[in-house]
């Protein structure tokens, strides 16, 4: 009997995993979007499962029917005779995808062939078949494109790519099916049959390795699986399996006993190589595989057999997708071509990357490049010939940048923006004495990026897109701005930091980073203060209060100066500098408490006129006595700290910690309450209580003009 099959996999790995399935005797084969249909008779498809080292699924086509609603669905599965899939008495599971009228996502669209299923069974008089999530011992793939229904069982159970093998995946692990996809396009079978040598030098857990092992004694993946769908299928061939099984067994046993050559792999990373170690032993290949811990710069012709030919070097090394380390990856990428030029004449180098303007800093010409997909990342497989006629050569100019000319469009538009930007705030830094600013808020949709210049340092702060951004887009996007910047602002790659923003609600504002303790020095209004870009995702410097506080400084000569929410104290250092009699600044968190200190120090002044407290401020505000003339009042949005009791809302709480502030203010004192909180609404009790004045706009400089709601800010007095 013949059946119809679509076996899924990654993108871009259509065309392998066709070729692979007319070997297994598929025929009919046709490529689609993420799969391949074929048919075959059902040993075709057992082999598939068993044997596929780049498919995710193979789907058992059972049903195809126009569908035009979630009714018409519901019928078109209630057709299948589920009594000869699956018993009463089994769990499964419903896969969903794609759209149709009635049907806007694919949870809904599961519950609606479940209930098919379900209803089918009951109305039969049989028990229902529950659903699991985990280990079911069906799985039913319902996919909807244009009007027609596919209606399929799946033979694989989990996906094909989970060998069994891997214990751990390390930082960034490649799908075992993507690793053996792109040692197909690296030529690796006839690089194996020929008994040469693979080397990874950064092999992190063994994907790589395990893959070419797999490959090269000719063992099918599935068998160091434990489980399949087929085989809790009702109409499972046991005998058929079987011998399928004991087929693939036998041509184990002897390629493992012809294969002769040599497979290593080498990490700078010790755990890594732990990680790999294990992954070998799980996969029971140890003996054909070699792990060392070594860094790159060690690396070295293969010298223990004077008859070994050259071979494979192969490898996937970082890309800074989204990390602020494009440019440090650089002299990897070189240092690596060096390697490879100098000691491995007659190799082939393949370099799997996210990045292709990366590849170019290996520094030789690839003569074969293969588009593929590392998740939802674009990423190239780059094939180089090391040969005399390609030796290493230097692309990057003279900066260690790779020229803005040989980028994206993207990147060239970006760059455009941030000279425009430059070009509009010149004059105006100037003329204000400002280092520290926004040189770009967002200015572009396509590129949600804001970039702070702290002196000759850029903090670039990606906001997290919107759902509906397709994250490969949104992943190329970031890789433009960050291979851009350098060039449009003359500010080198080493000194641009990335960090992602989300929203951030209590705590998490304070969350830490790299913790490199990395401090330096800038300038602002004749004050000294200390930044720190790598440590946390906000800087120690909230440069849209820039405003604020030169306000405060020019409000500050001979008063008494209380700092609330104080952060690391910079309006304070500010209110000294303007005069202030005396100040108090207080914050929950030790670590801001120290960085206040350091400021202070910084700019000369001691803890004797100017002190420094760690505490809830809800709690001082409740609990403190005390006059103030000057307050600065600047609360997070929301807090949940465990230091605190309860929890502080913005919006909710404003009115309370007014009213308690201005309980501290002296006769003629002057509170300034500001917050970041976009949506923030001043209630109706504080303008009805107290004469209050809304400075927001005159707390806005031009750097942040285009964003009316970056904070909010209003100056309160007592009512006479």
């Amino acid at each position: 009997m013949t059946y119809a099959y679509f076996a899924t996999c990654p993108k871009a790995i259509e065309p392998i995993l066709a070729d692979e399935l007319s070997a297994l005797g598929a025929t009919d084969t046709k490529l689609a979007p993420g799969g391949v249909f074929f048919s075959g008779e059902l040993e075709v498809g057992y082999k598939a499962c068993l044997w596929s080292r780049v498919a995710n699924r193979i789907l058992l086509l059972v049903e195809e029917a126009n569908v035009a609603s979630a009714e018409e669905l519901y019928k078109a599965v209630m057709a299948v005779d589920w009594q000869q899939h699956m018993r009463a008495s089994q769990t499964f599971v419903v896969d969903y995808a794609g759209r149709m009228r009635g049907i806007d996502n694919t949870h809904f669209g599961a519950l609606k062939v479940k209930d098919a299923v379900v209803d089918q069974f009951r109305q039969q008089g049989l028990e229902r078949p529950s659903i699991a999530k985990q280990d079911p011992d069906m799985r039913i793939n319902v996919f909807v494109n244009k009007g027609r229904a596919r209606i399929s069982i799946d033979l694989s159970g989990d996906s094909l790519h989970k060998r069994g093998y891997r214990q751990d995946g390390g930082v960034a692990p490649l799908k075992e099916n993507l690793a053996a996809a792109l040692l197909v396009r690296a030529g690796w079978s006839a690089i194996a049959a020929n008994n040469k040598p693979l080397i990874d030098p950064m092999c992190g857990s063994g994907t790589f390795l395990i893959e070419a092992a797999l490959m090269a004694t000719d063992t099918a993946p599935g068998l160091l699986r434990w489980r399949f769908g087929l085989q809790t299928w009702v109409q499972h061939d046991r005998e058929l399996w079987q011998g399928i099984w004991d087929e693939a067994e036998a041509r184990r046993e002897k390629g493992e006993a012809a294969f002769k050559g040599e497979i290593h792999g080498y990490d700078a990373m010790p755990k890594a190589i732990s990680m790999c170690r294990d992954n070998l032993k799980q996969s029971g290949l140890e003996k054909f595989i070699r792990v060392s811990h070594r860094e790159l710069q060690e690396l070295k012709p293969l010298t223990h057999k004077s008859d070994i030919e050259p071979g494979l070097m192969i490898t996937n090394p970082p890309y800074g997708a989204r990390l602020s380390e494009v440019a440090d990856i650089q002299y990897l990428y070189q240092h690596l071509g060096e390697k490879v030029s100098q000691l491995f004449q007659g190799w082939q180098l393949a370099v799997f990357t996210g990045n292709p303007e990366l590849g170019k800093a290996v520094g030789l010409r690839s003569h074969k490049q293969y588009s593929f997909f590392n998740g939802a990342i674009k990423s190239q497989l780059l094939l180089f010939d090391i040969s005399a006629n390609n030796q290493f050569h230097d692309r990057r100019q003279a900066s260690g940048e790779i020229p803005l000319a040989e980028l994206s469009e993207g990147a060239q538009m970006f760059a455009n923006r941030i000279k425009k930007n430059t070009k509009q705030l010149k004059g105006w830094l100037k003329q204000q004495k400002i280092s520290c600013y926004r040189l770009n808020d967002a200015d572009m949709p396509e590129y949600a990026v804001a970039v702070d210049v702290y002196d000759d340092w850029l903090h670039v702060q990606e906001y997290a897109p919107p759902a509906k951004v397709d994250p490969e887009r949104a992943a190329k996007r970031l890789q433009e701005v960050m291979l851009a910047l350098p060039q449009a602002t003359g500010i080198p790659a080493q000194r641009t930091v990335l960090k992602q923003r989300k929203q951030q609600s209590g705590k998490k504002q304070y969350e830490t980073h790299d913790q490199k303790g990395e401090f330096f020095e800038v300038r602002e209004g004749g004050c000294r203060l200390l930044v720190n870009l790598t440590d946390y995702l906000d800087t120690g410097l909230f440069l849209d209060h820039r405003p604020v506080r030169m306000r405060i400084q020019k409000l500050a000569q001979g008063k008494r100066f209380l700092n609330l929410f104080c952060y690391t104290a910079s309006a304070t250092v500010h209110a000294i500098n303007g005069g202030a009699k005396n100040s108090l600044s207080v914050d929950m968190s030790a670590t801001y408490q120290s960085w206040a200190r350091k400021n202070f120090a910084l700019n000369g002044y001691s803890e004797w006129l100017h002190k420094l407290e760690q505490a809830d401020c809800m709690e001082f505000l409740r609990h403190h006595k005390g006059q103030y003339d000057l307050i600065f009042l600047d609360p997070p949005t929301f807090s949940n700290s465990k230091r605190m009791l309860g929890i502080m809302d913005v919006q909710r709480d404003h009115v309370w910690m007014i009213k308690q502030a201005m309980g501290l203010l002296a006769p003629g004192g002057t509170l300034i309450f500001s917050t970041n909180y976009r949506k923030f609404e001043l209630d109706d009790k504080v303008w009805q209580f107290n004469d209050v004045q809304d400075i927001t706009s005159k707390t806005l400089d031009r750097d942040f003009a285009r964003n009316k709601k970056i904070h909010y800010c209003f100056e309160i007095k007592p009512r006479v």
